[in-house]
């Protein structure tokens, strides 16, 4: 008798470690890239999408996602700045812009939209998940006096604008993405945007980086972006302005640079612990017989 409960609690402690492993496995779970749009290596700049100058509120792209982690996690952008430092810290009239010799901070609101496929075109469905986050943007270089202009000089060769990341955390927002989303990322600045600052600063100078194609996951738009200026003419279909729309818009085989990261959803954790619970109790009672 003291054998068979001593057996008995062996296999119980057993099948309490497995699912203790598991559900330690699934806490600790490593994030994955569902898509990514980014340069693996972030050269000294990129092409790039204008807000201020292109009238602009909001830029994005449709995408479809691989394999099957959808618990969103963070979203990475690659942006690029044209403002450098001496500029607006030498000019008083910036004063209150948040500057110091690092960068300046601006508000960026990073979207996610479920999307709607019952028109012609796709378009952006119920708003999934949104974040404001004030985010500190490094100055790029000083103009080089060997570069024309007010260029700066990389190791690449002369440069407008400065590519950099930016990462949103969207952990605490327990999002589950479908398979297929549009991302965007809206900003105010000087006189666009959803709130429109109303005075000059650093931020007319920050874009949102392109690249010329994906490494995970698909760019469902067959070379279009989506986009929200208020100008009709930078558009293949100016009926779009003043909404956030898919369009060509010149960017033909350039698709906006970011990435989305997730975990798989906890269904699939527990799915995956009573799969291991099953195995335990099976096999002990297999050994029993």
């Amino acid at each position: 008798m003291r054998k068979f409960v001593l057996k008995t609690t062996c296999r119980a402690l057993s099948r309490r470690a497995a699912a203790v492993a598991l559900v330690s496995w699934a806490i600790g779970a490593q994030a994955v890239v569902v898509y990514d749009s980014t340069p693996a290596v972030v050269p000294a700049n990129l092409p790039s999408q204008p807000y201020q100058a292109q009238q602009t509120a909001e830029f994005g792209d449709h995408v479809q996602l691989a394999g099957s982690a959808r618990q969103l996690t963070t979203v990475t952008m690659t942006m690029s700045n044209w403002a450098y430092q001496s500029i607006y810290l030498s000019d008083p009239r910036y004063s209150g812009a948040n500057l110091n010799n690092a960068g300046y901070t601006h508000n960026l609101t990073a979207n996610l939209y479920a999307v709607n496929t019952s028109g012609p075109t796709p378009a952006a469905g119920a708003l999934l998940t949104t974040l404001t986050q004030a985010t500190l943007i490094p100055w790029r270089a000083e103009p080089n006096a060997a570069c024309p202009g007010i260029q700066w000089l990389s190791a690449e060769g002369c440069r407008n604008g400065m590519a950099f990341k930016v990462t949103f955390d969207f952990s605490a927002a327990n999002i589950t993405l479908p398979d297929d989303v549009i991302f965007s990322m809206a900003m105010n600045t000087q006189t666009y945007g959803a709130n429109p600052i109303g005075s000059n600063g650093p931020y007319n100078s920050l874009n949102f980086a392109l690249t010329g194609g994906t490494t995970v996951g698909t760019d469902a738009n067959n070379d279009a972006v989506f986009w929200n200026t208020s100008n009709g003419a930078n558009l293949t279909n100016p009926a779009n302005a003043g909404v956030f729309a898919q369009d060509q818009g010149g960017w033909v085989g350039f698709t906006p640079a970011f990435q989305i990261s997730a975990v798989p959803e906890p269904e699939a954790y527990a799915l995956a612990l009573a799969g291991m619970l099953m195995v335990g109790v099976f096999g002990a009672r297999r050994r029993k017989g």
